[in-house]
């Protein structure tokens, strides 16, 4: 019975011998052969069998009648860790016609199947690595599995997950108080993605509008978005978002925005003026719209008009904050500051969470039953996001992540600066953009199919780079190498 495999996953065994056929059971073959079973008891514990053996004790004849059809056996077992890759029997092909007929098709996916990931590295069914550069759009900041990342989730698992929001919780308290502390903001509203962090701050501002002007019967209802903007794909939010595709399939959808070329100061505060503006949402650095940064100038400015006009500024920091540029908030690099600011991607690791950050102004106008979620900031989650954060938050950590973006971007332009496809190589930290004169996804793919994962953005003629903000110079030298040899694939493009 050596070498024998059994695609058991967490089991540990033992066996007994139980003979049938009373004293005449023996082991063996042929007219000799044993009339009885073995019996295996399973104890779950993390293992997969390689092989195990049996041995007797005491030395038994297994030829010759056994006591009342009895004998004890000893088991020897040579385990493995369990591999994911092996448990999962489904390959890419299958997983990927089964898609297609149970999921709703709004997503176009690229023909891979991810089935596992440690680090900066992604595994497909078959096997295959990919080093990620994408880090789920901008989500998983500390890379896949994470000690102390799984730590904080597995233990809260074995605590408590969720209560809703009808009830008090400890790290839902804890996570605020991390976030307010390192931060302009008095208080925190929790949400469960960043579209919902903006659906928050659209509704606070025309709140908090009203709950200043209690006798103005047209307080400010409207917005101002820019160009490039992506603000999320709710009602509320998409009417923010700029790419006229996104919104024209849903359309009516929020009236009352307006939106401004992305660095225009003057048309901002011509608008801005007429008193009509509840809020100015604004991007300090563009991410699905191509990697573009503000200038100081131009968030000072709308800090002042906002302030002359009365009108809240919010900073969707959705992609670009939480460490991902270099600073904990990308806006603390202008000295700029918003009476809002909505996050989400990396906060929790990769589980859903968003957050609006707001001032005491603003959280003093948000009463009881204006606004709420049943899932949003749940123990499980938080406990994870606050993992994140006490990585992110420290200074060393912050400071690999500019020197290695700048490193980044010092490799790009030499290995890339000289193609006459590449018009453009900028960003912050490890948010940077290539931009291209042809559409970026021939590149995109010949990059998959080497084995590196980025995205595009902007127009799809931008490559977007956001890899977890643990990965090392060995890994981005790595990366850089692929997208140089993969540039060709432009030159076939249309």
């Amino acid at each position: 019975m050596t070498g024998m495999r059994l695609p058991i996953a967490d089991a540990a065994a033992s066996f007994r011998w139980e003979g049938v056929g009373g004293s005449d059971c023996c082991w063996g073959s042929g007219s000799g052969a044993i009339q009885g079973r073995v019996v295996m008891v399973v104890a779950v514990t993390s293992v997969l069998f390689h092989s195990f053996s049996l041995s007797f004790s005491p030395a038994t004849d297994l030829r010759r009648p056994l006591n009342k059809g009895r004998v004890n056996a000893s088991l020897n077992m040579d385990v493995e860790a369990p591999n994911p890759l092996k448990l999962k029997s489904n390959g890419s092909n299958e997983v990927i016609e089964e898609e297609a007929k149970f999921i709703v098709g709004s997503y176009a996916r690229a023909p891979v199947v991810l089935s596992s990931g440690k680090g900066c590295k992604l595994y497909d069914p078959e096997g295959r690595e990919f080093l990620d550069c994408a880090a789920g759009i901008a989500v998983n900041a500390l890379g896949h599995g994470d000690p102390d990342w799984v730590r904080a989730v597995t233990e809260q698992a074995n605590i408590l997950t969720h209560v809703s929001n009808a009830y008090y919780t400890i790290p839902q308290v804890e996570l605020a108080k991390c976030l307010v502390g390192n931060s302009f903001a008095d208080r925190v509203f929790f949400t469960n993605s960043g579209t919902e962090a903006n659906e928050a701050a659209i509704k606070f501002s025309r709140k908090f509008q009203r709950f200043i002007h209690p006798n103005n019967k047209q307080p400010a209802t409207e917005f101002i978005s820019f160009t490039n903007s992506f603000h999320g794909r709710t009602m509320g939010a998409l009417a923010l978002t700029s790419k006229e595709h996104y919104r024209s399939p849903f359309e009516p959808v929020m009236p009352g925005v307006t939106f401004l070329e992305y660095g225009n100061i003057q048309a901002a505060i011509d608008l801005i003026r007429n008193g009509m503006i509840a809020a100015v949402f604004v991007e300090p650095v563009q991410g699905e719209g191509g990697i573009y940064s503000a200038t100081k100038e131009f968030l000072q400015a709308l800090r002042s008009a906002c302030d002359d006009a009365g009108s809240l500024l919010v900073f969707d920091e959705i992609q670009c904050g939480l460490g991902r540029t270099g600073y904990l908030w990308a806006h603390e690099a202008y000295g700029v500051f918003p009476d809002m600011m909505t996050l989400a991607k990396p906060l929790a690791g990769g589980l859903p969470i968003g957050a609006t950050l707001v001032t005491e102004r603003v959280a003093s106008a948000i009463a009881h039953g204006d606004h709420g979620s049943t899932f949003a900031g749940s123990p499980f989650v938080c406990s994870a996001a606050i993992s994140v954060f006490n990585k992110i938050a420290n200074p060393s950590f912050l400071s690999s992540v500019s020197k290695k973006g700048d490193y980044m971007k010092e490799l790009l332009n030499q290995k890339l600066g000289g193609n006459p496809h590449v018009k453009e190589i900028r960003g912050w930290g490890l948010m940077i953009g290539i931009e291209l004169d042809v559409s970026a996804l021939p590149l995109v793919d010949a990059c998959r199919n080497s084995g590196l994962i980025v995205l595009t953005a902007g127009k799809g003629n931008v490559v977007r780079l956001v890899p977890p903000l643990i990965i090392s110079e060995e890994e981005l030298k790595h990366a850089a190498e692929i997208l140089h040899e993969c540039l060709p694939a432009l030159d076939n493009s249309n």
